[in-house]
């Protein structure tokens, strides 16, 4: 028989910390800008009531799939579950919440791009978004930089509020957590704008952006879906986590490529490129920088094996027989 190690929900937010995840995704992403990565592009399965799909990786022995069924009108919406495999033997090792994971390792690559882009004096935070991609999101940004205040927008005003009076003093988040009444008074004077929503039209002007912000895209993930308008956009430096993967699913680029408004030359460079330091990243304070995300495996593979070992190490986890 084989054993495995089941990692639920809470054992995976005990043995995954923020801090450890975001150094993790800045490995994940050096070595998928470097070539060190095995990560095709996700496939799509079409079933009758809903997208399956399925992200497999290999990062430096680190071997993982991630399987994410999307189906509309179940609650919740998405579930997702990730395997994870020695990469010499092609054993299972461990069955993991997927849901949990995905939250942490987006918002800690929306984390890693705060550190590495982010004015270092960054001091304010909006969010958009209201669900548990933003609530990682503000954790990482908060984790890399010294926040002092954050105003969150939901198109839902009771979600909003919930999340500021949930979020404010938890961890390295301020007790200044303000929900607003709309999205201007979010954005407007924001040293960090975190955009996860499921929206497939822009969230905010770009024009309302300060000199200097650093936008975090990670929500919409098609071709159809657009959460950061194409002014955005076209005045930001422009860094993605895989340039291949964001130009066949991310409508914040692909919609302004196809107006032609700019060309796929427009974005800079990889997250891993500036990490490795084969491409710079932020040249002024007065620079725009836009930090999009759709997300690779090569993160939930990192994740997933760091989770994994912390929780070998804490004697966390339920051991399976198959």
């Amino acid at each position: 028989m084989n054993e495995i190690l089941i990692l639920s929900a809470e054992i995976i937010r005990q043995s995954l910390s923020m801090h450890d995840c975001i150094e993790g995704m800045k490995r994940a992403y050096h070595a998928l800008s470097m070539g060190d990565a095995d990560v095709p592009l996700r496939t799509r399965l079409e079933l009758p009531s809903g997208t399956a799909l399925f992200m497999p990786a290999h990062v430096a022995g680190d071997f993982a799939i991630k399987i994410v069924n999307i189906f509309p009108d179940q609650n919740p919406m998405i579930s997702a579950t990730v395997l994870v495999m020695d990469a010499q033997t092609g054993k299972t090792l461990a069955l993991l919440d997927g849901e949990v994971l995905t939250a942490i390792r987006t918002g800690a690559g929306g984390g890693a791009s705060a550190d590495l882009l982010a004015n270092p004096n960054s001091r304010s935070v909006a969010i958009i978004g209201s669900g548990v991609q933003a609530r990682a999101g503000l954790e990482a940004v908060c984790a890399v930089r010294e926040i002092e205040e954050v105003r969150v927008f939901s198109r839902n005003r009771a979600n909003a509020e919930l999340f500021a009076a949930d979020m404010a003093g938890h961890g390295m988040i301020p007790n200044n957590v303000t929900a607003v009444e709309n999205v201007a008074q979010a954005v407007e004077n924001a040293d960090i704008v975190y955009c996860a929503t499921t929206s497939t039209v822009p969230v905010f002007d770009g024009n309302l952006l300060k000199k200097g912000a650093h936008v975090i895209g990670v929500g919409s993930y098609t071709p159809q879906m657009q959460e950061v308008d194409a002014a955005t956009v076209r005045n930001a430096l422009v860094v993605v986590d895989s340039r291949e993967s964001v130009l066949a699913e991310a409508g914040d680029l692909l919609v302004p490529i196809a107006d032609g408004l700019i060309s796929a030359d427009h974005i800079h460079a990889e997250l891993g490129d500036i990490i490795a330091g084969t491409k710079v990243g932020r040249t002024s304070k007065e620079q725009i920088t836009f930090f999009k995300s759709v997300g690779v495996a090569a993160q939930d593979a990192v994740a997933a094996s760091i989770a994994l070992a912390n929780a070998r190490a804490l004697g966390l986890g339920t051991v399976a027989y198959l």
